[in-house]
């Protein structure tokens, strides 16, 4: 994996975070933050913690993919996403006319 890959995988699962941590468990939230907040490693986390480098890794994956299957169902980062997109789309533009905000505005209440 590329740094930029890596980088981007942290960004997205903090912002699953973000959106849908309060629905898992404190020992789930503490293993991804621990790992994408304050970027410790496994082993780091491992001695941490005083469980296996193995059990730091199931848990961090089984977190995420929790937390990818919340997004499965509520897209609330998709949402946001495109919502960030419309709004930089209405920012960007010199003059809007009134029909054209109208319709940006009514795909905002759509999203």
């Amino acid at each position: 994996m590329t740094s930029e890959d890596r980088l981007e995988k942290t960004t997205h699962v903090l912002s699953l975070l973000d959106l849908y941590g309060d629905l898992l468990t404190a020992k789930q939230q503490d293993y991804l933050n621990f790992y994408y907040q304050d970027d410790l490693s496994l082993s780091e986390i491992a001695e941490e913690l005083g469980v296996s480098r193995n059990a730091v890794f199931d848990q961090i994956r089984r977190a995420t993919r929790i937390l990818e299957d919340y997004e499965e169902k509520l897209h609330l980062l998709k949402k946001h996403q495109e919502r960030l997109a419309l709004i930089d789309q209405i920012e960007t533009e010199e003059q809007i006319e009134h029909d054209k905000l109208e319709d940006y505005l009514q795909r905002l209440k759509e999203i």
